[in-house]
Formats: C-alpha cells, sequence, structure tokens
C-alpha cells in the first residue's frame, strides 16, 4: 500500500514543534518487526514530510510503545530535545497514563487494586502471573474502576502503579476477567480484526520545553465492541 494510503489513518491528537501524539489503531506496531510491516514511526515519519514539503526524512522518535493489538494514544517526538527530555520523564514516572479496558466476565468489586508477581516465558511471548513472588519475577500493582457493564461485559479505567509486560492483559486474565479479543491470554474468541479491547485513554506530561501541563485523549476505536459499551 502507497504512503499516502498509510497517513491517511493517522489520526493526529496533539502536534506542536517538538512533540506529535496520534491515536493508534490496532494492529500496527510503533516500530519495526519481524514481519516487515509498516509501523506508526514510519508513518508518521512520511506524514511530517508531506505535511512540512521536507526534501529528507523527517525526524521521529520513538517516547513509549503500545502493544500491537492494543489502541490509543502514542507520544512521538519530532525533535531530539524533546525525545530526551520526554524519555527522561517515563524514566522519572512523572507522566500519567490512564487505560480503558473491556472484559468479558466482571471483577468481584467496582473498584480496587489488582498485585500479583509477573515473569515472562520468552519462547511464548506471555506474562506468567503468579499470587506470590517467584524466581525471576516482578511486582505487578494495578487499581481499576468500573465505568459500566453490559450484559456480563464490563468497561473499566485502569491506573499502573508498575508498568510490567503485558501486565493490564495478564492480571485481568489472572482475575477471572481477560480482555474481550485477547485470545492470548484466555479470551474466548478473537475479535474480527485481530485486535484486543484494550485502549490507551489518556496521556498527561509536563511539556518538555514550554512546561506547560499536557493531556491528551484518544477517542475509542469505531468498532462496534467499543460502540456497544461506552460510559
Amino acid at each position: 500500500m502507497s504512503s499516502l494510503y498509510f497517513c491517511s489513518m493517522l489520526e493526529v491528537l496533539y502536534e506542536d514543534n517538538h512533540l506529535i501524539a496520534v491515536n493508534k489503531p490496532a494492529g500496527i506496531g510503533v516500530q519495526g518487526d519481524s514481519s516487515g510491516d509498516r509501523h506508526l514511526l514510519d508513518i508518521a515519519g512520511d506524514y511530517l514530510k508531506a505535511k512540512y514539503k521536507k526534501p529528507g526524512a523527517a525526524f521521529v522518535g520513538l517516547i513509549h510503545r503500545l502493544d500491537r493489538p492494543v489502541s490509543g494514544v502514542v507520544l512521538l517526538a519530532k525533535t531530539s530535545k524533546g525525545l530526551s527530555r520526554m524519555n527522561e520523564q517515563f524514566r522519572n514516572k512523572s507522566t500519567h497514563k490512564i487505560y480503558h479496558a473491556i472484559t468479558e466476565q466482571e471483577l468481584a468489586e467496582n473498584t480496587g487494586t489488582l498485585t500479583h508477581y509477573l515473569g515472562k516465558d520468552s519462547k511464548t511471548h506471555r506474562a506468567l502471573t503468579y499470587g506470590f513472588e517467584k524466581p525471576g519475577t516482578k511486582l505487578a500493582i494495578l487499581h481499576f474502576t468500573c465505568l459500566t457493564r453490559s450484559k456480563g461485559r464490563a468497561l473499566y479505567e485502569i491506573e499502573l502503579e508498575t508498568g510490567r509486560f503485558h501486565q493490564i492483559r495478564a492480571q485481568l486474565a489472572k482475575s477471572k476477567a481477560p480482555i474481550i479479543g485477547d485470545v492470548k491470554y484466555g479470551a474466548d474468541a478473537p475479535l474480527p480484526d485481530r485486535s484486543i479491547a484494550l485502549h490507551a485513554r489518556k496521556l498527561s506530561f509536563k511539556h518538555p520545553i514550554m512546561g506547560i501541563d499536557i493531556d491528551i485523549t484518544a477517542p475509542y476505536p469505531k468498532t462496534s465492541v467499543w460502540q456497544s459499551i461506552q460510559p
């Protein structure tokens, strides 16, 4: 497919001289992998090159990641200064991220905290979830609030206290509430587009150059699973 087609897919949520935030569609990786598929860094680079009529490649820096089947806000850097300063914020955990997830089953409580210990199986590319500490595991904590329910499904707002590999997916599955479409973690069936019902809803941070507070919200995907259950 042409670069023009992929650029048209890019939903820009925020842009200034140093940063660009986009609403990543599920199914697109944020960076290159063994599949060789077009990825978000390439698409954003083509968008910036076309918009500003750059003779060469546009600078696009990866600040943070989002799993391929997950949708939502991804922040990218347009300058090296923006990249280094935002990387520092993410390392210091001074940014604030909120996720929304639709689960096949309801958790026992409307609001609460999930605490587990997570390891990783490198062969299956899955997180291993335990209720107790084991060698090679790390503490994983998330906080959840139920926003609405419909026909046994539930929409949760989730804030991570720790940032572990596949943490939300693994912890919800361990709590018998797998994310819709996430067959890797026990969902009944995949979604038609191979996405999972996990969305990076909000990102808040301090602008790395101007020092002002920035809040970005990503609209839900326009798919039936998200349209059927909204707060």
